[in-house]
């Protein structure tokens, strides 16, 4: 069966003095302190440690022949969205980002599709570069973060904007966009709330994410997102986080105090399953049964993460191990709304379809 993985993270190898081309800090810094390994630096404070598969598009498609992936998604890791810098700085960033994708895209057209990201903090950029992405570059649309933290003062940092959740009015132009020119819309969670509280256990990713994830959902729900633009593509990664599991909870709240829920969007929120799309990252059979039932299998694209450590180390493994379902729903599960989501075709791929 095709597979068609649309929660796929990439770097270039190298990219240009971040702090030294915009006069100030904050930004990632790759060192390459070993063969075929580098560190994520935020200045001198150390991020992450990433192998060349994350960089490397042979290695990547090495690893995509042992596990029988076709086809990658392409997006940035989500610690360079920058939504804190100032906006032309990452929007300059984010040109330098997605024409390394593209280029990646094009080298390998059958097995790479490209979701660029894109300054939401200046909407008129993010819109710029969102067409920009499609109509010059291919892609198949964005990725975003799950809420926008705007740049502070620079003369005065403690003056910071308060942040936007994705129904902040000023948003809802890229969203417009987006639907007009058929692009998907891959949300991805990043900032995680509550983060300084929960300095142990690795908790801002396993608590923090899934609610980032709920939160941008109900955001783009309540603000009535999707109510006004009904042929908007949007995904949301990690199984929706913690949202089906308290979508019950969502509908109560919206029926018991619609005066807090109900002021921007009388649609109620159950309504909604099955207009968004999901990934299949939720790591457990009885969880993907549920969120089956409750989205449909039309609505959730494989999705991995590569190649990070909370992904799923063989893309689609827990599909293929659920003996229960048909051979269309996996087949659905494992490409066919992956595509309808990125707007392609099986043909699309060549041979390799």
């Amino acid at each position: 069966m095709l597979k068609v993985d649309i929660h796929t993270h990439i770097l270039p190898e190298s990219w240009p003095d971040l702090r030294e081309r915009y006069g100030y800090g904050g930004f990632i810094r790759l060192d390459h302190h070993k063969p075929c390994c580098a560190r994520m630096m935020v200045d001198d404070r150390f991020f992450r440690e990433i192998q060349d598969n994350c960089w490397d598009p042979q290695v990547r498609m090495r690893d995509c022949d042992v596990t029988g992936v076709d086809v990658q998604a392409l997006s940035t890791v989500p610690v360079m969205f920058s939504y804190w810098a100032r906006p032309a700085d990452a929007h300059d960033l984010s040109r330098l980002l997605n024409d390394h994708i593209a280029e990646i895209c094009a080298r390998y057209p059958r097995r790479f599709v490209g979701l660029g990201t894109i300054p939401m903090q200046e909407p008129e950029l993010a819109c710029r570069e969102l067409e920009r992405c499609i109509n010059e570059l291919g892609m198949s649309g964005v990725q975003i973060g799950s809420h926008v933290n705007l740049p502070g003062d620079p003369i005065a940092p403690h003056n910071k904007a308060k942040d936007w959740n994705l129904n902040e009015p000023a948003l809802f132009p890229v969203f417009e966009t987006a639907a007009r020119i058929g692009a998907a819309v891959f949300v991805h969670p990043w900032d995680m709330m509550g983060t300084p509280q929960m300095s142990k256990y690795w908790l801002p990713w396993l608590v923090g994410m899934p609610a980032e994830s709920s939160r941008a959902i109900c955001s783009v729900i309540f603000g009535g997102v999707l109510e006004r633009l009904p042929d908007l593509r949007i995904g949301f990664a990690h199984g929706g986080g913690s949202f089906p599991g308290t979508v019950g909870r969502v509908q109560h709240g919206f029926d018991v105090r619609p005066d807090l829920c109900a002021i921007d969007n009388k649609v109620p929120p159950r309504d909604y399953l099955g207009r968004f799309y999901v990934d299949s990252l939720v790591h457990d059979p009885d969880c993907l049964r549920a969120l089956i039932g409750l989205v449909g299998a039309d609505r959730i694209a494989l999705g991995s993460d590569y190649p990070f450590p909370l992904g799923e180390h063989h893309p689609g493994s827990l599909i293929e191990s659920m003996g229960d379902l048909s051979d269309a729903v996996r087949q659905q599960l494992l490409s066919g709304t992956a595509l309808e989501f990125l707007g392609c075709a099986a043909s699309d791929f060549g041979d390799v379809a």
